[in-house]
């Protein structure tokens, strides 16, 4: 699986086969989506191992509604630092 965003000419985007602790490092701005989602593992050990979509289905969470909000999160984020 690979943990980088795929690269395009748009703003950076995140995917369900990111690790989770990946996102939050290269995009801190996504840790309130995470806490928001319930799902507050983001920060353990196991999340260096737990894809998105992993962390998300052991949590009772729609994997792709949650990659939705955490890009909704960075786009947001790219919007207000131009």
């Amino acid at each position: 699986m690979a943990t980088d965003a795929p690269k395009t000419a748009n703003a950076p985007k995140i995917t369900k086969h990111m690790y989770m602790a990946d996102v939050v490092q290269r995009f801190p701005e996504t840790a309130e989506v995470f806490i928001q989602s319930g799902l507050h593992c983001f920060g353990c050990s196991v999340a260096m191992f737990e894809t998105v979509e992993q962390g998300a289905m052991a949590h009772g969470i729609d994997p792709d509604l949650l990659v939705k909000d955490l890009n909704a999160a960075i786009s947001s984020s790219n919007k207000t630092k131009k």
